[in-house]
């Protein structure tokens, strides 16, 4: 039904006359009762008496006056919900992070910008493991999710972000002499026999550690295998061993000072991040607003580690 024709016979009713109603629509009188005669003839009632006093309603109009009234008062606030909607995006967003990556740093200032500008947004943050957030992505289960790598998996969009290198990280006093210039970087091969403390086979990260050592012929010790980043820091700091982690991972380790960062060097090992989506299904409005803040996040972060934008 075309509402205006709805919201003319009310004003026929409310003005009691045509002739004054098409006055105050500024519509020609003989277009104004066609719409009545169309109304009338959709609902097989007449709707309206006429005489030369002017108009008044049938029981029938009576009972469409009512409901016409309900109507556009819903359609006003139909109106209003989807400008505000607009305006204030509401719901529910799910972003995985990645552990060992940089994602759970963003963590916090993505869940300080969205409360900020989107107060009615409901963030829930995730960290996991990237198979266990690619899967809830394809299942529809989280929305977002930073994970390291570019795909491909089914389901799933990778948008690669940023690289960042791939540093050891050793005790501070582990270097072989005191006596010796400290050098910032360090070769794959000088890796060959290493006590390492590494996350397990499934992870990213462990996969280009091992492809680099194999190319190299190296043959590292690994002594642990350990997705946090807290236990890394406190067993290198404790001799266990030394790690590899990305830059920014690597500079948020507490008690740097007890720790040796050297950036791994011949061939330079990287991993890139990407912003991962359903490629089945298109994000909500809040996911999307959501997934323009991390986008900003993303950036701001990148810039002040100098990591690369991609």
């Amino acid at each position: 039904m075309d509402t205006r024709r709805l919201q003319a016979f009310m004003k026929i009713v409310d003005a009691g006359s045509i002739t004054r109603a098409a006055d105050i629509l500024h519509i020609a009188q003989p277009a104004l009762s066609q719409q009545v005669s169309g109304l009338e003839t959709q609902f097989g009632q007449q709707l309206l008496i006429r005489s030369k006093r002017g108009v008044v309603p049938t029981e029938a109009g009576k009972a469409l006056y009512r409901h016409a009234q309900r109507i556009l008062r819903q359609l006003e606030l139909a109106e209003a919900d989807v400008a505000v909607s607009a305006r204030f995006p509401a719901g529910h967003v799910s972003v995985g992070l990645a552990p060992l990556s940089a994602g759970p740093r963003l963590g916090f200032p993505l869940l300080v910008a969205t409360r900020t500008r989107y107060p009615d947004v409901l963030l829930h943050l995730n960290e996991n493991f990237g198979g266990v957030l690619s899967e809830a992505i394809m299942t529809g289960r989280m929305d977002l999710a930073l994970l390291y790598g570019t795909g491909p998996i089914r389901g799933v969009s990778f948008d690669p972000v940023l690289e960042e290198p791939l540093v050891l990280v050793e005790q501070a006093n582990a270097m072989s002499d005191p006596a010796e210039t400290v050098t910032e970087t360090v070769t794959v091969s000088d890796l060959d026999g290493l006590a390492l403390l590494l996350p397990s086979t499934v992870h990213t990260l462990r996969r280009v550690v091992d492809a680099a050592l194999l190319t190299a012929d190296c043959s590292p010790v690994v002594v642990g295998e350990v997705e946090s980043t807290l236990t890394l820091g406190r067993a290198v700091r404790g001799g266990l061993g030394a790690t590899i982690l990305p830059a920014s991972v690597a500079a948020s380790l507490p008690d740097a000072a007890e720790l040796h960062t050297r950036t791994i060097i011949d061939p330079e090992l990287r991993l890139t991040l990407s912003l991962c989506s359903s490629d089945q299904q298109p994000l909500s409005e809040p996911a999307t607003v959501v997934r323009d803040l991390l986008v900003g996040v993303l950036g701001h972060f990148a810039d002040t580690h100098g990591l690369l934008r991609l």
